[in-house]
């Protein structure tokens, strides 16, 4: 069975766009985690929901491609899939698509399960983890 792909819409906005015309680089985080959190709602572990019962997922490497402009009032899609899974920590990758689906943009967030009362990794919700799988790349 092929890995499933998360897809999230979105415009870019006159607020993301900088003097030059096109999206301010630190946006584009900004947007991958809009669609992190939308991701993690869509597969049943909602941000909210997890920070409450004691799970954290802090973010401890991002890093980014630029590859074609993104400018006001394009409408882009981004697709999230997993790169790596650990027994702590996930990596997913984020493919900014413009409207031709070209890739605009990659990026990668890693994140690790942190205990809230030591800040020390620990085990990723087993249920959490089996359905992260199906999304590998």
């Amino acid at each position: 069975m092929p890995a499933k792909i998360f897809r999230y819409p979105f415009i870019a906005s006159l607020h993301d766009i900088d003097a030059a015309g096109v999206m301010f680089f630190a946006l584009y985080f900004q947007h991958a985690h809009d669609a992190y959190e939308a991701f993690m709602a869509e597969i049943g572990f909602s941000l909210p929901r997890l920070i409450r019962q004691g799970t954290l997922l802090p973010l401890v490497h991002s890093e980014a491609d630029f590859l074609l402009p993104i400018r006001h009032g394009e409408q882009l899609t981004i697709e999230i899939q997993l790169e790596r899974l650990g027994s702590a920590s996930f990596t997913l990758g984020y493919r900014y698509l413009d409207s031709r689906e070209r890739v605009a943009a990659r990026l990668k967030t890693s994140h690790v399960t942190l205990n809230p009362e030591d800040w020390q990794p620990m085990a990723l919700p087993r249920a959490l983890h089996a359905v992260l799988t199906e999304y590998a790349a």
